[in-house]
This record gives structure tokens, C-alpha cells and sequence, in this order.
């Protein structure tokens, strides 16, 4: 059983963190409450190939393995995890594509999608539909017949990041609304952008987060070809969604751990640096235990996150694993921003200092690629089926 990284992934580590801390560090705080999008930072990803994290080589990606897909989640969202989000919804869609697109899908996209040249997302939410995809309403009629047939699609999606910069939008659609059970009635579209009815009407105020949007996309009678069937076959789109958010679900785990990872960094430099009747905070056995218990629920929260992301690259399925990592790591993530921000006293609730932002940030971990409810409920529901066992 080895818990260390190899020297290439060590390496890939030490180059991100030091971006990280060269490019976004210094401007988070400051780019987040003036709202600015990091235009920059997003150059840069695109310089060091970060938009091809989950595109295969054969195309021009990284196609990295997934415990250095975590590790580049973690390394980011420690600097500013809204920057993070730009990257994380793009690559899991990247990763549906190389597994169930067409040959003519893959040849199409992936190469500029790899380079950072067009840029996607992944439109699934809606207004009345959440971590139940099942229940969306969004539908795609079909238009036409024989071999030159597409869709018509109509519905509202929600909460969709990078919706404004994606060239193409995977969209979860149901070309059979009266099939049951209703995942066979589903399936998934890519939407290129610019097409007549397709339309971003607002972004989405948020507590945290920011740094990428977040949107409403209303399709009104888009049409589409056939060929934006993604793999060609309907009946298939809960199916490729809900693999990929197993990928997506080692990224919030892993943005979870950075979140943490900073958090622990700021109330340790505080801890040392503030003084109290005459001496360090740190010197206090109270903020010692709290400092201890950060560090230990941390260290946990990244293991787990790399343990679901090793289980990944051994090829099994991982759905409880990521599943498993996602909460614990999600949990941390706030347990650890409200202890750093109690560790800072006033001062943790002033806009001049990190933990406020990392405080606002955290509780997105425990509700995006699924609530922690929801998870705790498929978790149980795996171990009881036997499909994953424990000890």
C-alpha cells in the first residue's frame, strides 16, 4: 500500500502550485468582490494545456490520470475555486464526449476543446429538476425524418456554468417523455452555440462561487441535426451523465480539500502572527485543538479524495467510492472554513481577509454533483445491494 505520489505526479503537483500561487493567490480576493471574470488566469490554463485535462492525447489532451485530475482541482480551487469551476464543469463534459461521442463528435470537438480554443459546459439543471434529473421537462422533438432528421428543443436549464463562454453545450433532454422508466426516454444533445433559440437570460446571483458564472439558458425552439445525438443513440443521456459525475464528483471532492488546504494555511499563519493578552493565539490550547482538528480532518479528505480517484484509475466502477469522498471531503470543506474563520475572530469576517471568501465558497461542495443526502442514500443503497462493501 503506497500513500505517495509518483515523481510525475509530484512534479505536475509542484508546477500547478506554483501557478497557483504566482498567478491567483495575489488576485483572488481583490478579482472576486469586483466581480471580475479572471480572463487571465484562464489564458494561462489554456498555455499550460489544463482545458485538455480529461481530452485523450490522441487529440491533443493531457488525458491525465485521475488522481492528477484531483490534484489539479485541489491545487486551483486552494487559490480561488470559482477559477476552478471554469475549469472542472469543462472538463467533465470534455470526458463524456471522449467516452460516448461519435467518431465525428470526438474529431470535431476535442481537439479545440483540448487546446482551450472552444470551450464547454454541461447543461443539466433546471428550475424544478436538481440532483432528480429524471424529473427534467426540457424536451427534443423530433423534426424531419430518415437520415436528414434533428430535434426541436424546448426547456429551461439552470445554474449552468461557463454557459456564456461554451462553444458547444452538452444539453440533458428527453426525446421520449412518456417512456418509462424514464431514463430510457433521455438523452443528450450538443448544442453549439449561436444557434437561433438558444439564449442566456441571466446570471445567477450567488453567495459564493464567483469568478465563473452561473446561468439560465432557455432553449425556445432550438433545432439541432441528428448528428448532435451525442453517441448517436438516444435512450442514453442519464446514463452518460450520471458517468460522468463520477469524474465530477472526484473534482468537488478534490476542490473540497483545496478549499480546506487554504483554510488550514490561514488560520496556522494567524495563529502564529496574532497576539492575545500578551501572547500568540497559538499558544492557547483552544485554538491549538481547533488547529489540530483542521489538520486531521484535512489530511482524512484528501486521502479519501485520492483513494476514489486511484479506485478510478484501476478501471471498477467508483460510484460509491467518489460517492463516499465527495461528502466527507464536502463536510471538511465547511467544517474547516468555520473553524479557520472562528480561529481569525473579527477578523475572519472582514472582506481583507481569505477565510471570508473560503466561508462563502464552502457550502456549494456539499450541494453541487449531488447533495450529500442524496449521496448518503445511493451510498447505503450500493452496500446493501452488495455492488461495494466496506472492510
Amino acid at each position: 500500500m503506497d500513500f505517495t505520489l509518483s515523481d510525475e505526479q509530484r512534479l505536475y503537483r509542484d508546477t500547478l502550485r506554483d501557478f497557483v500561487d504566482r498567478e491567483i493567490v495575489p488576485v483572488a480576493r481583490d478579482w472576486e468582490h469586483e466581480g471580475r471574470y479572471p480572463t487571465e488566469i484562464v489564458e494561462s490554463m489554456k498555455g499550460m494545456g489544463l482545458f485538455g485535462l480529461a481530452v485523450p492525447e490522441a487529440y491533443g489532451g493531457l488525458e491525465a490520470d485521475t488522481v492528477s485530475f484531483a490534484l489539479t482541482f485541489e491545487e486551483i480551487a486552494r487559490g480561488w475555486m470559482g477559477v476552478a469551476g471554469i475549469l472542472g464543469s469543462h472538463s467533465v463534459s470534455c470526458w463524456m464526449l471522449a467516452r460516448h461521442g461519435t467518431d465525428a463528435q470526438r474529431d470535431r470537438y476535442l481537439p479545440d476543446l483540448a487546446t482551450g480554443a472552444m470551450r464547454t459546459g454541461i447543461a443539466l439543471t433546471e428550475p424544478g429538476a436538481g440532483t432528480d434529473l429524471q424529473g427534467i421537462t426540457t424536451t427534443a422533438t423530433r423534426d424531419g425524418s430518415g437520415d436528414d432528421a434533428g430535434y426541436v428543443v424546448r426547456g429551461t436549464k439552470m445554474w449552468i456554468t461557463n454557459a456564456r463562454h461554451a462553444d458547444v453545450l452538452p444539453v440533458l433532454v428527453k426525446t421520449d417523455p412518456k417512456a418509462s422508466p424514464a431514463h430510457r426516454g433521455m438523452s443528450m444533445l450538443l448544442i453549439d452555440a449561436g444557434t437561433p433559440g438558444l439564449e442566456v437570460t441571466k446570471d445567477m446571483g450567488k453567495l459564493g462561487y464567483k469568478g465563473t458564472e452561473s446561468c439560465e439558458v432557455v432553449l425556445d425552439d432550438v433545432r439541432v441535426p441528428g448528428s448532435a445525438l451525442l453517441g448517436g443513440v438516444e435512450g442514453r443521456g442519464l446514463q452518460q451523465a450520471l458517468s460522468s459525475l463520477e469524474t465530477g464528483r472526484i473534482n468537488i471532492a478534490a476542490r473540497s480539500v483545496g478549499i480546506a488546504q487554504r483554510a488550514y494555511d490561514e488560520a496556522l499563519s494567524y495563529a502564529r502572527d496574532r497576539t492575545a493578552f500578551g501572547q500568540t493565539i497559538g499558544d492557547f490550547q483552544a485554538v491549538q485543538l481547533r488547529l489540530a482538528e483542521i489538520a486531521v480532518q484535512l489530511q482524512a479528505a484528501r486521502l479519501m479524495t485520492y483513494w476514489a480517484a486511484s479506485r478510478m484509475d484501476d478501471g471498477v466502477r467508483m460510484d460509491t467510492e467518489s460517492g463516499m469522498a465527495k461528502i466527507f471531503a464536502s463536510e471538511t470543506a465547511l467544517q474547516c472554513a468555520t473553524d479557520a474563520m472562528r480561529i481569525h475572530g473579527g477578523y475572519g469576517y472582514s472582506t481583507e481577509f481569505e477565510v471570508e471568501r473560503l466561508y462563502r465558497d464552502a457550502p456549494l461542495m456539499s450541494i453541487g454533483e449531488g447533495t450529500n443526502d442524496v449521496l448518503r442514500s445511493v451510498v447505503a443503497k450500493s452496500l446493501l445491494a452488495g455492488k461495494a462493501s466496506i472492510g
